[in-house]
């Protein structure tokens, strides 16, 4: 049964985290290290230099089971994306306009589509977080965590920032500057684009049907 942060309570909860955003800079260099700054055909996403590969990773998933990056999403069209579940912004704007998009979508489309959370926080993001994290806005959402050393390596391999953790506060808490893109494969584990923080729900609805159907 899905968690009772439904959608509507998820856009209340993106128009609060939409105030934050001005503090985002890490979020809006939006994959330049990778890309051209290119449109794609769709002009939604932000064309990479070079066709970016599955990177190959083992990782574990909320149930403790191994799951292998490259081998596990072979098929379907992958959507990465690399966060923790403190995130008090960009995080839960991104999974709240995912979910949403979901649901608009064709069931054979939806059907060939997954979204992967990969945390950067590995030391508070235990599994019974990420998992209940992610039920708030899709339970189909996958979580996975790796030791700090595959985290790192796998954050390179995928040509993205690697996320930094700030200073702790005097409650113990920090926050994470990690990247703010999606990562999209199609179903042969191929990338050629990336989606900014901030691409709205109507164009991943345009941009996920053409993701799906490249072989």
């Amino acid at each position: 049964m899905k968690n009772p942060l439904d959608s509507l309570t998820r856009r209340r909860v993106v128009l609060i985290a939409l105030s934050a955003v001005a503090v985002l800079a890490i979020g809006i260099t939006v994959a330049v290290m990778r890309s051209d700054d290119t449109p794609d055909a769709a002009g939604v996403g932000v064309a990479l230099a070079e066709p970016l590969q599955m990177p190959s990773a083992i990782l574990t998933d909320t149930d403790g089971n191994e799951f292998d990056l490259r081998a596990d999403t072979v098929g379907k069209a992958t959507l990465l994306y690399f966060g923790y579940t403190h995130c008090p912004d960009a995080c839960p704007i991104h999974m709240a306009v995912l979910a949403d998009v979901m649901e608009t979508l064709q069931p054979e489309v939806r059907d060939q589509i997954q979204v992967i959370f990969v945390t950067t926080d590995p030391v508070r993001d235990t599994p019974e977080i990420l998992r209940e994290y992610l039920a708030n806005f899709d339970p189909s959402f996958i979580g996975l965590s790796g030791s700090d050393e595959t985290l790192y390596d796998l954050q390179v391999a995928a040509g993205v920032p690697v996320a930094v953790a700030e200073p702790m506060d005097d409650n113990g808490g920090y926050l994470i500057g990690h990247a703010t893109q999606v990562i999209a494969f199609d179903p042969t584990g191929v990338a050629t684009e990336v989606y900014p923080f901030g691409v709205r729900q109507g164009d991943w609805a345009g941009a996920l049907p053409d993701l799906v159907n490249r072989r």
